[in-house]
């Protein structure tokens, strides 16, 4: 599935913005040679597709692994550094550095599905209002993102707010994603083979509304970004649950392991195929 680079369909000029905003330092302002500090695009953006599902197969399979094989508690703690670390560093690089990029994205993946469950398993919130609440902090702060700086786009993030934006929405999507996989797994005991089919032909209808029916391409970028975590969780599910939960039985540990060197692999191919400066 390829999602071109959006059009700016959501954008505004920098001259029609308040005049206060207009005022801002010169390093928040986007400008025509400010690189995007979040996504590759043109000839990498394919191997983003791959990354980003890998990625979300990776998360959900080294939390599982990560729980089960150490305290909770420590692993929740562990991941939380680790996600803490590996954002940090990304939000300091001055454009898009696919090694930094994906780590943190990797980071979010594991960390993000620790909070998701610890809602449910500690707060015995069900999952499906656990859905909901992330979609619509998820909307919030979409609105509150457009409204600050005239556009979602994912090629318009060339400032450190948009940027601090961008990866807030990445961390609702994966936790609103984690939820929306638990709930057709478990809640609705499709398991997890069946719940990666329904979000494969999910994720289906915004590559073809865009392709065909020209939707909106930031709407069916986001949704088809927010659609690839439930998926990518519900294979590695698949892969790693104890034939009796509905698995293959082969352990998250392994298919963790597997997806990590898989992922990096990717990332060296996003290192050689970045697009020129636009």
């Amino acid at each position: 599935m390829t999602l071109r680079e959006p059009q700016r369909a959501f954008s505004r000029p920098l001259q029609t913005l308040p005049r206060d905003r207009a005022a801002d330092p010169p390093d928040d302002r986007t400008t025509a040679d400010t690189p995007c500090r979040a996504l590759p695009s043109g000839a990498a953006h394919d191997w983003l597709w791959l990354a980003k599902a890998l990625s979300t197969a990776l998360g959900e399979a080294v939390s599982d692994w990560s729980v089960n094989a150490w305290v909770p508690e420590l692993a929740v703690l562990l991941g939380f550094a680790g996600f803490v670390t590996a954002l940090v560093f990304q939000l300091r690089q001055r454009g898009y550095v696919p090694w930094a990029y994906w780590t943190a994205v990797a980071m979010v993946g594991i960390f993000g599905t620790m909070a998701a469950d610890v809602v449910h398993v500690v707060l015995h919130v069900p999952y499906g209002m656990t859905a909901l609440g992330y979609a619509a902090l998820l909307g919030l702060l979409f609105a509150l993102w457009h409204r600050r700086e005239g556009t979602v786009d994912v090629h318009d993030i060339t400032t450190a707010s948009r940027e601090y934006f961008y990866w807030g929405a990445v961390v609702l999507t994966f936790a609103m994603g984690t939820a929306l996989g638990d709930l057709t797994a478990v809640t609705l005991h499709l398991v997890y083979l069946p719940s990666a089919i329904l979000f494969l032909a999910l994720i289906t209808v915004p590559a073809l509304g865009y392709g065909l029916l020209r939707w909106n391409e930031v709407a069916c970028f986001w949704a088809a970004y927010t659609l690839t975590r439930p998926l990518g969780a519900s294979i590695a599910d698949w892969l790693g649950k104890p034939l009796a939960d509905g698995g293959r039985g082969i352990g998250s540990g392994l298919v963790g392991a597997v997806l990590a060197v898989a992922l990096a692999l990717t990332v060296v191919v996003l290192s050689t195929r970045r697009s020129p400066r636009r």
